[in-house]
């Protein structure tokens, strides 16, 4: 059997195999005392730095060791800048010379001269002390660290891990300062992340050398050991790929996936053989679908680039073909400023000059139409030619969605850009294929360095698929009767006065049809947001359909709060427009607010705005009455294909017809090398729905005739469902794959219930969900738990039918989920009912150990046993040692035990938290002198315990001593001094324990 310690040994085997040797944590001496091996550090300091005063060095280690920052995170970006920049440090020499030395604690351009330790079962003493599965060190740097659990317990998972990694930060603070990158695994999964990431954001590494993508079926823990951690790519990634975003002083840690750590890497190599001299100063493109986090790998690559000794300190001129991709992307470089340094703006064609003129180094962002010619005055004539700026071969240009303006090489802006910067080098980004037919782009840029198309981004959950669903198609006003020369319109201002686009604005605007389409959004939405919490964008043909819509919906009842989002005009936009037109500052602060999840702004109302360049992860919906084709319309889909807590899916509804458009954007895709398609279509939904409903079904017994579902009284119901649960949860590999498909179709039926053709399956849908709910609660029942999974899985199912779903303890008899109330008569009557003593079993079991867990800090002695007691049962019923009857007798004692607690505070008229010290006190009543109720003692007692209590006092040792006098105060008269120490320490550990949590 694989058990936890077997993943343990494979990976550090692997890491052997990597040339990281091995060492047990017991044989280290920092073992329980410190996180850093300084010996390793500072013998590394003296080794590739000779030579320098030895004080040199212990300065050198202390301050790599010491940690500036008023939390966590701040105290790892401390550790990380001194990590990945180094330290100048001031030292005399030997003739008193004032001199200073740059030290790194890392050897980045030679691998083999640090030392490496790959460490297990390395005791940490903090808060608590703990014990890592697995750390890498580097210099005696704790640098990474896995987490395993057993790849064969069904109780476990990559969660699981997970969540330890929260108490480890917790508890061990210390260790996470020097951590770059944790590792998580269950055996069968493994994923990388940052320690401060939430688990949507942790993911695998899916290639050993970047080419080529593994199956799913690989173990992944090889693939990721063996595609990150040779030495050379570990110390790179330490270096070049992971930065700290600063966002008003809330730190987040990012770090590369693979796609990320492989395309930039290429593109690197790419640029040392093509920047000039050495090449022709075409680098190539990254084709990176929308989504994959171009914008990060862009920066990654940006600061690369200037750290390159070859490259002489190159100028990064970052371009772009519209002011708010422009001004979106340099958000995203100054939030990622640890790697690129400080960045600049061309606010105009004169700034662009002097900041192009000026001498090497930095970045630069501009637009393409800075790179205009000056046209003349009165007294001057205006440029013929854009003047050379700078002649430098070190200048790189970056094209951001900006292939469609670099073709013009003979006149124009992009003609000016190479007369502006003869000796420039090129290179591409984009989130969509380049259109073959447009340009030569091997010409322009070079041949395509790295792809990650949208069949490997949805693979890998780095993006979520994308349905679309044509709605109301009489009101399409797309079809082959428009004239073509629309492509062209579109592009264009929506002033043009072209009669078509006129007429076209005019049908999609006319009051009926918007108040029709207001009215079916408002619904759709509704019922979306019933089962997926989140928000949605709508994208109008012009700005004044973008008012008459805001005008429809605002007007129906229950419409949540809306905005729209455009440009002003105030010379010519009429005066009923103004509270929709918004500053620089205003439109900011509705982008904030649009992005935040919590925030009331559910829908907002766009023409062009924010569907280029604009990521809101919660957005899962956009509603679409305005053509578009090509580029626009896949920038514009993408704004709902965000990674977001539980979003599976964004859905793109149609009411204009861009269904011929979407099939002509695939097949651009397609024939530009990319897999997968932008879009899934309704009928493709449809069929995965059914298909999951099969899946679900064949874990329920085929005699089980739940066809009159609705007709039936509700113990029949009930009747039902107990057999089917009955028939799954003997088995838990049966019960989680059963969950897990219900999960599946309930994620399925939020993308087709509005469907007509579902309502075929409801009652299928209906009892698997009902069957589900049960086995859920059956494995794991929460006392006092309001999960909001299950919250969603409730209102799928009254989405479909009104009936409540059916609940394990109703099915048991049992009124509502409270231990106080088990019905011992109902679970030890029908004895010959012996399917039935499995579930109840499980039940009990589930019930009685969330009621300890909760009771835990109230009596830590008294239900430590009782849980101690509690396995003691379970173990001897599953080795036969008990029968199933015998089992539900002695864990319904359990629950009278718990029940009699409950009774006892009333009969001593004690509250629960005051319940433990008496069991202390009364323990000991023979030593107490006062005669009277134990009760006062102890009412006095918890006073004193309660009226010392400060924020994290635990962790305080003045702050303990505080409350032992405090409680001594209390007992020193009505205790005898001999047994007045041993009574304080067990009143002390229950505080500890019960208020440890404490809060003003």
């Amino acid at each position: 059997m694989t058990r936890e310690s077997n993943i343990e040994q494979a990976t550090i085997e692997w890491l052997e195999d990597l040339g990281y040797p091995y060492l047990p944590g017991e044989e280290l001496a920092e073992n329980f005392k410190e996180v850093v091996l300084k010996k390793d550090l500072r013998g590394f300091l003296e080794k590739a730095y000779p030579g320098l005063p030895l004080e040199v060095y212990d300065l050198a280690v202390g301050e790599f060791t010491n940690n500036a920052g008023v939390d966590l995170d701040h105290r790892n970006r401390s550790f990380h800048l001194k990590l990945t920049k180094g330290l100048e440090l001031p030292y005399e020499n030997s003739k008193g010379e004032e001199k200073a030395i740059h030290m790194y604690p890392l050897d980045y351009e030679n691998p083999d001269n640090n030392t490496y330790r790959v460490v297990n079962q390395f005791s940490v003493t903090g808060k608590n002390v703990r014990r890592p599965d697995v750390i890498v060190f580097i210099n005696g740097l704790p640098l990474v660290l896995f987490e395993l659990k057993n790849w064969y317990d069904e109780k476990t998972s990559i969660k699981e891990a997970f969540n330890q990694i929260g108490h480890y930060k917790k508890d061990i603070p210390e260790l996470f300062e020097y951590n770059a990158l944790t590792v998580i695994s269950d055996g069968n999964e493994a994923q990388h992340g940052m320690f401060s990431s939430s688990l949507e954001w942790f993911a695998p590494w899916k290639s050993i050398d970047g080419r080529t993508t593994v199956a799913d079926g690989d173990f992944q823990m090889h693939t990721l050991l063996f595609g990150l951690f040779p030495k050379e790519r570990l110390l790179n990634y330490i270096k070049n790929f992971i930065f700290h975003e600063d966002h008003n002083g809330t730190l987040i840690k990012k770090g590369a996936k693979y796609h990320q750590f492989f395309g930039v890497n290429f593109a690197v190599d790419a640029a040392k053989r093509a920047v000039r001299p050495y090449g022709d100063g075409r680098i190539g493109v990254i084709w990176h679908t929308q989504g994959s986090g171009k914008s990060i790998s862009m920066a990654m690559y940006t600061g690369i680039l200037r750290s390159l000794p070859e490259l002489k300190n190159p100028t990064i001129v970052v371009q772009v073909d519209r002011s708010d991709l422009d001004f979106q992307l340099y958000e995203n470089f100054v939030l990622a400023k640890d790697l690129v340094g400080e960045v600049s703006h061309a606010e105009s064609t004169d700034e662009l000059r002097s900041l192009l003129s000026a001498g090497a180094g930095g970045v630069i962002f501009t637009t393409i139409e800075k790179f205009r010619l000056k046209l003349g005055y009165e007294d001057t004539e205006g440029e013929e030619e854009h003047p050379v700026l700078s002649e430098r071969e070190n200048v790189i240009v970056m094209a951001d969605e900006a292939h469609r303006t670099q073709y013009g090489l003979l006149d124009g802006f992009a003609s000016n850009l190479r007369k502006a910067l003869p000796n420039a080098s090129f290179i591409g980004f984009t989130g969509t294929p380049i259109d073959k037919k447009d340009a030569d782009t091997e010409a322009v840029f070079g041949s395509v360095i790295h792809t990650y198309d949208i069949q490997q981004a949805v693979a890998d959950k780095a993006t979520v698929n994308i349905y679309y669903e044509p709605r109301l198609a009489k009101l399409h006003l797309w079809n082959e009767d428009i004239d073509e020369e629309v492509a062209a319109i579109t592009e264009t201002d929506e002033e043009d006065g072209n009669m078509n686009w006129a007429a076209i604005e005019d049908a999609a605007g006319a009051a009926d049809r918007v108040k029709e389409l207001a009215s079916d959004i408002l619904r759709h939405f509704t019922l979306r947001t019933e089962t997926l919490e989140g928000k949605a964008m709508i994208v109008c043909m012009s700005r004044r359909n973008c008012v008459k819509m805001y005008d429809a919906l605002t007007a129906l009842e229950g419409c949540p709060e809306i905005a729209v989002v455009m440009t002003g005009n105030i010379s010519k936009d009429p005066k009923e427009w103004n509270p929709h037109i918004r500053t620089k500052e205003a439109k900011e602060a509705l982008k904030k607010r649009f992005r935040d999840p919590k925030d009331p702004l559910k829908m907002v109302i766009v023409r062009d705005m924010w569907l280029t360049g604009f990521d809101a992860p919660c957005v899962h919906t956009m509603y679409v009455d305005k053509i578009m084709r090509g580029h626009n319309l896949m920038q514009a889909i993408t704004r709902t294909n965000r990674v977001f807590r539980d979003k599976d899916n964004g859905v793109i509804v149609d009411y204009i017809g861009i269904g011929d458009n979407l099939r002509n954007a695939a097949r651009k895709y397609t024939q530009g090398g990319g897999k997968g398609k932008p879009t899934i279509d309704m009928k493709q939904a449809l069929e995965l729905f059914n298909d999951q409903i099969e899946a679900c079904l064949q874990y329920i017994p085929g005699d089980i005739d739940y066809s009159p579902w609705k007709r039936l009284r509700e113990g029949d119901k009930l009747l039902l469902v107990k057999t089917a649960v009955n028939a799954i949860v003997p088995s838990d590999e049966d019960s989680q794959n059963f969950m897990l498909g219900e999960k599946k179709l309930s994620g399925l039926l939020s993308i087709v219930k509005n469907q007509p053709v579902i309502q075929d399956k409801a009652v299928d849908v209906l009892f698997i969900q009902h069957v589900a709910k049960a086995v859920r609660n059956a494995k794991s029942v929460r006392i006092q738990r309001e999960n909001h999974r299950e919250r969603v899985k409730e209102l799928i199912s009254q989405s479909i039918d009104s009936e409540a779903v059916v609940d394990v303890f109703a099915m048991a008899g049992i009124e509502k989920p409270d231990i106080s109330i088990l019905d011992e008569t109902f679970l030890l009557g029908a004895k010959e009912e012996k399917d039935g003593h499995a579930l109840k079993i499980e039940l009990i079991k589930n019930i009685l150990k969330d009621e300890i867990k909760l009771r835990l800090p109230k009596n830590i002695k008294k239900y430590t046993s009782l849980k101690e007691e509690l396995e003691r049962i379970l173990e001897r019923y599953h080795t036969n040692a008990l029968d199933s009857y015998a089992t539900i007798l002695e864990l319904v004692k359990r629950a009278q035990e718990l029940q009699h607690e409950d009774s006892r505070t009333k009969e001593l008229g004690l509250s629960e938290e005051e319940l433990a010290f008496y069991d202390i006190l009364a323990a000991k009543k023979e030593i107490i002198s006062e005669k009277g109720p134990i009760q006062d003692i102890v009412k006095a007692v918890v006073k004193a315990v309660k009226k010392n209590l400060q924020l994290d006092w635990t962790k305080k040792e003045n702050a303990k001593a505080q409350i032992r006098l405090a409680v001594k105060h209390e007992l020193r008269r009505r205790v005898s001094m001999s047994e007045l120490d041993a009574i304080l320490q067990e009143i002390m550990e229950q505080a500890e324990g019960q208020f440890k949590d404490w809060t003003a």
